[in-house]
């Protein structure tokens, strides 16, 4: 039997669902960003993964039932109580799908960080038994940015007095995706064209040197 777990790391709570779901759902993409090339029209340029978001729909029973887990508890607002109580503190909580194997063994489907964004709930026919959707999103921890061994930042490229990087391009740049990556804009491409002299964007060589000034000076 598939056991549906949310641990709390800081205060070591543990709920299994008390009655495997029958489904969830869990979306997974990247972000994809449309420009447009003058002479070339359309084209995309795909980014980091997106936030991962889960949705299950399960049920808390108010009795006891031969498909309930072995430890479930039979009052089905204890579970809820929970569920509101991590979400409205903004707990990050690991959520895993376990699948039961042989001889005592267990594998995780699914283990993810994540934090409960909604949760609706609600009795439908009379038995007290308790229908909940809770909604989860992927938590991404962020890493500081740790200082080299002279103590400074690590820098990506170098810069002039004024504060204006160089860059070197390389083969299979282009200016859009350049732009993209040092100031989170593709569509600045014909600016930074301009900036450096550059007669048409959507033609630049391997070997040759721009210079990349703060975003708004383009």
């Amino acid at each position: 039997m598939r056991k549906f777990i949310l641990f709390d790391s800081k205060e070591k709570k543990e709920m299994v669902l008390p009655v495997t779901p029958p489904s969830f759902e869990v979306s997974h993409g990247i972000n994809i960003e449309t420009i447009n090339i003058h002479t070339l029209g359309e084209v995309i340029l795909p980014g980091y993964k997106t936030l991962a978001t889960i949705t299950i729909d399960c049920m808390l029973p108010a009795h006891k039932y031969s498909f309930n887990q072995s430890k479930a508890k039979t009052q089905p607002y204890i579970y809820i109580d929970q569920l509101v109580k991590w979400c409205d503190k903004h707990m990050v909580l690991q959520f895993s799908v376990s699948e039961d194997l042989s001889k005592g063994k267990s594998k995780d489907i699914v283990k993810i960080e994540v934090i409960i964004t909604d949760i609706s709930y609600g009795e439908k026919d009379g038995t007290n038994d308790v229908y909940a959707t809770i909604s989860l999103r992927e938590y991404r921890r962020v890493a500081a940015v740790q200082p080299d061994k002279t103590g400074n930042s690590a820098r990506g490229s170098d810069k002039d007095s004024a504060g204006t990087e160089s860059y070197v391009i390389k083969a299979g740049d282009t200016l859009s995706a350049i732009c993209r990556k040092q100031y989170g804009d593709a569509s600045l491409y014909q600016k930074l064209a301009v900036y450096n002299g550059i007669k048409n964007p959507n033609l630049i060589y391997a070997g040759n040197k721009i210079k990349l000034p703060g975003k708004a000076l383009l």
